[in-house]
């Protein structure tokens, strides 16, 4: 059977020889949109609590997080390596000499083959990617940004506080820098269709990454959006959308970007919308299920030599 995707498990494992596991770190970082370089109020949908892990806690040194983070994993497997996936708010957003010293314990624990940093494209210096670049040299390195939607007036809807280009030259500078690359878009943004959200995969292809992260737009409590949301609801995917909406995004991507993750499974007393109380491994069952049914696949749609999808239908 032909792939459906290309995944991010099978991709990783041509870089170890054994199986590895990210482990999250909060390491106290916050952001420039929350406080007041750029604004105080954060990006409308945010609230890093609903996807922190519970041995994630910025109260403990990194080596303690991580530690605790093995020890959770280890219950589950054995002979396992990891990477420290400085995850929580904008992990560059710091002082070049705090970054190499929060980086540089993480990889100083047993077991930690590597490091994933995830950060805003405005937090990241020429600076920061001169020594990323050395960095790269000895650890397996991984940057992801988010980038969330090509649509500016989206961005600026959301609140976000960075254009599309500045994620399309960011990412470029990186990519141009040896050090692999991930972005990170969410579909069903406030005030974008089904056809934007689609319409973007071949914007998003373009772009000189290795990885993908795709999720849904979820309504968090306690967030601006779920205040927007409480005053004039707008339309959040139902599963069957979603996986349509999915189904044709992929389409669209070029066949050699990894994609990581297709939904965001936030805590359910968290969550205001959508409620749809599917496990990860359900969702994804469904998706395999739909995709064969299809007789579809990651690339179906998209013209390699021209960047462009091939619209059949």
């Amino acid at each position: 059977m032909k792939q459906l995707y290309r995944d991010f498990g099978s991709w990783i494992r041509t870089y170890f020889d054994g199986p590895v596991q990210k482990i999250s770190v909060d390491a106290g970082f916050t952001c420039p949109n929350r406080d007041g370089k750029l604004s105080t109020g954060g990006c409308t949908y945010c609230d890093n609590r609903a996807f922190n892990p519970s041995y994630c806690d910025p109260r403990k040194t990194i080596q303690e997080q991580l530690e605790d983070g093995k020890a959770f994993f280890s219950r589950k497997y054995h002979g396992m390596k990891y990477l420290a996936y400085f995850q929580a708010y904008t992990n560059t957003y710091a002082s070049l000499e705090s970054l190499k010293r929060m980086y540089e314990e993480a990889l100083l624990v047993e077991d930690v083959v590597g490091i994933v940093i995830g950060t805003r494209p405005d937090c990241m210096s020429d600076q920061l990617l001169d020594y990323l670049e050395q960095l790269n040299k000895h650890t397996f390195l991984l940057i992801e940004y988010g980038v969330e939607t090509t649509n500016n007036d989206t961005l600026q809807r959301i609140h976000r506080g960075h254009t599309f280009e500045c994620s399309k030259a960011t990412i470029e500078k990186t990519h141009g820098r040896g050090i692999l690359t991930g972005a990170h878009v969410i579909i069903g943004l406030p005030g974008e269709s089904t056809e934007d959200s689609i319409g973007q995969a071949p914007i998003i292809s373009s772009l000189p990454i290795d990885v993908l992260k795709i999720h849904q737009m979820q309504v968090i409590r306690h967030t601006q959006l779920a205040k927007q949301y409480a005053e004039a609801p707008f339309h959040t995917y139902t599963v069957d959308q979603y996986i349509d909406v999915i189904i044709r995004y992929i389409e669209r991507l070029r066949n050699d970007l990894v994609l990581e993750r297709f939904v965001s499974t936030s805590p359910a007393n968290r969550v205001v919308a959508p409620k749809w109380g599917l496990k990860p491994y359900e969702w994804m069952n469904l998706l395999t299920q739909r995709m064969i049914e299809r007789n579809t696949w990651q690339g179906k749609l998209w013209h390699p030599s021209a960047n462009i999808t091939m619209d059949v239908e």
